[in-house]
Formats: structure tokens, C-alpha cells, sequence
């Protein structure tokens, strides 16, 4: 195990380094940023602060001086915001987070039980009632079933607040505060798990009727064993055992915000952030906020393989 992460750890470094130089240089790269775009600013003044924040140095030079900051810690410094980096991702991170965990949680909830049950009763009315759900979920657009959900709870049914995450004005704490919030979520969380739970539902229902067909299963049901039992803790243990894999994907997602449910329900989220540092072109936020989801990319993946190994001891590292 030591030799495993030994060389793992070597190899995310290079892939940490690659992808550093592929972010720093595809921004910097770039027609335009912050300051320069700035219609507000005489060109002395552009001038002045492209010296100040350093923009106007050879780019390998602000290259390394970017990476040199990372391994202190820093991030960079938002020049929209007037924040460091690590400072804003403090401020939003977790809200996002709280969406993320939540969704995530459901989501898988639900797509084991749907998918172990629509395996089991292949090709009934219930499995092909889960298909064409499936396939409406992965077909409709995030913007336009976040819209209708907002028309119909929010402006006709007035049930649940449009957006926000709490109630403007509100000086809510405690568990008021808490209700308050979660009222807030339920909209953006809905979708969330609507839009997530299709392709989940489908890998599972296939991973289940890959196993079923196993020799051990029928065994274990020639014993007597209830077909709960045999369902659950024989055949799902197993099936399990690929969405492992996934599971080093949801890390930088957990952290990554939705972008366009984040607007369109006006959470403020990471993801929101990101979009609206887009527009008025913060490159060191983004290179930042990329850089940040590239290493929880790269640490989900080995913690994944470490799973998968711990969870099924015939796989070698």
C-alpha cells in the first residue's frame, strides 16, 4: 500500500503540474482581463494597476509566481472582488456545499432502491415506467425545468419562496433560521436530484442485471435465502462495487456548485460566482477556482481506487 500511494502521489503531482500550466496559460492567454476591460479607467490608470497586480510581467515569470503562491496556500487575489481567492471560496464554497451533499445523498438513495427494483422486474410496467422517466429526466434542459418548477410552486401555488437562501430581511437564528434555509432549498434540491438521479438509476439497473444472471445469486436462492436478502446484501454488495469509481467524481462536484440552478435560483453559491467572474473576466478567481476543482479531481480519484481495493480485496493496487 505505501508503494501505491508513493508512486499515486508522484503521478498527481505531474498531472497537478500539467494541468496548472494548461489553466494558467489557456486564461492568460486570453484576449482582454479585468483591467483592461475596464471602460471606467484612463489608459495611465490601466497602465498603473496592470504594474501593481503584476499583468504586465513575461508570462512564464506570473507562471510561476502563481504556482509558488499555491504551494503557500494562496489562490490569488479577485480583482472584481477585492478578496483573495481562499477568502471568497469561505464565503460561498459552503452554501454550495450544502446544496451538493444533499442532493448527492438523495440521489443515490434513490436511484439504488429504483434501480435494484427495475432490475429485478425487468421489462414490467414499473421498469418501463423507470426507463421513459429516465430518459425525460436526461433530456430536459436544467434552465427550463428550474423555471416551470419556480412557476408553478413559487408564483401560482405560492408554496415555497422563489429564490434566495433565506428571506430578505430576515434575522432569523437557531432552528428558525435553520427551517428558513431549508425551505429555500427544497426548489433548487428537486432539481438537482431530478436532473441527477436518471443516469444514476440506469448504471445501477445495469449493473444489477449483470449480476442477477451470477452463478453465486442463484446458489444463493436455491439455500432459501429471501429474495430480500439475496437482492440487497448478495447481489448489490456487488453491484455496488463500480459506483465506486464514481464516487472520486462527486468530490469536486460536491465543492463545484451548479452554475445554472445557482442563478436561476439566486443561491449564493460558488458556482453563481464563477459565472459572474466570467463576465467581467477575474482571471485569477477562475484560475483559482479551477485550479481547486483539478485537485479535488485528482484526490476523489485516489481515494476511489482506494475504495475499491478496500471494499473488494481481488483487486490488486
Amino acid at each position: 500500500m505505501g508503494t501505491y500511494l508513493l508512486r499515486r502521489f508522484s503521478y498527481m503531482v505531474l498531472i497537478l503540474l500539467g494541468a496548472s500550466m494548461l489553466i494558467f496559460f489557456l486564461y492568460a492567454l486570453t484576449p482582454g482581463d479585468f483591467v483592461s476591460n475596464n471602460v471606467k479607467l484612463s489608459a495611465e490608470r490601466k497602465a498603473e494597476l496592470r504594474e501593481i497586480y503584476g499583468l504586465s510581467k513575461p508570462l512564464f515569470e506570473r507562471y510561476i509566481t502563481w504556482m509558488s503562491n499555491i504551494f503557500q496556500g494562496d489562490f490569488g487575489f479577485s480583482l472584481a472582488q477585492q478578496k483573495p481567492v481562499l477568502e471568497l471560496f469561505k464565503d460561498y464554497i459552503w452554501n454550495s456545499f450544502l446544496l451538493a451533499i444533499v442532493s448527492t445523498f438523495i440521489t443515490w438513495f434513490v436511484a439504488v432502491i429504483v434501480g435494484v427494483v427495475a432490475a429485478y422486474k425487468q421489462y414490467s410496467w414499473f421498469d418501463t415506467l423507470v426507463m421513459i422517466g429516465i430518459f425525460a429526466a436526461m433530456s430536459i434542459p436544467s434552465f427550463f425545468i428550474g423555471l416551470f418548477v419556480i412557476k408553478i410552486l413559487a408564483v401560482d401555488l405560492h408554496l415555497l419562496p422563489p429564490g434566495g437562501m433565506i428571506s430578505t430581511g430576515s434575522n432569523d437564528t437557531g432552528w428558525a433560521y435553520v427551517l428558513d434555509v431549508a425551505k429555500h432549498m427544497v426548489m433548487p434540491v428537486l432539481i438537482m436530484v431530478l436532473l441527477g438521479v436518471g443516469s444514476l438509476t440506469r448504471y445501477f439497473r445495469s449493473n444489477m442485471l449483470d449480476v442477477i444472471k451470477q452463478d453465486y445469486i442463484r446458489t444463493a436462492r436455491a439455500k432459501g435465502l429471501k429474495e430480500r436478502t439475496v437482492l440487497y446484501r448478495h447481489a448489490l454488495k456487488n453491484a455496488m462495487l463500480p459506483a465506486i469509481t464514481l464516487i472520486g467524481f462527486e468530490l469536486p462536484g460536491l465543492f463545484g456548485g451548479s452554475i445554472i440552478l445557482e442563478k436561476i435560483f439566486n443561491w449564493p453559491g460558488i458556482g453563481q460566482l464563477y459565472m459572474s467572474s466570467f463576465t467581467v473576466r477575474d482571471y485569477p478567481l477562475l484560475m483559482g477556482f479551477t485550479m481547486f476543482l483539478a485537485i479535488l479531481t485528482v484526490i476523489g480519484t485516489l481515494i476511489s481506487d482506494i475504495l475499491y481495493h478496500t471494499t473488494d480485496p481481488r483487486v490488486r493496487l
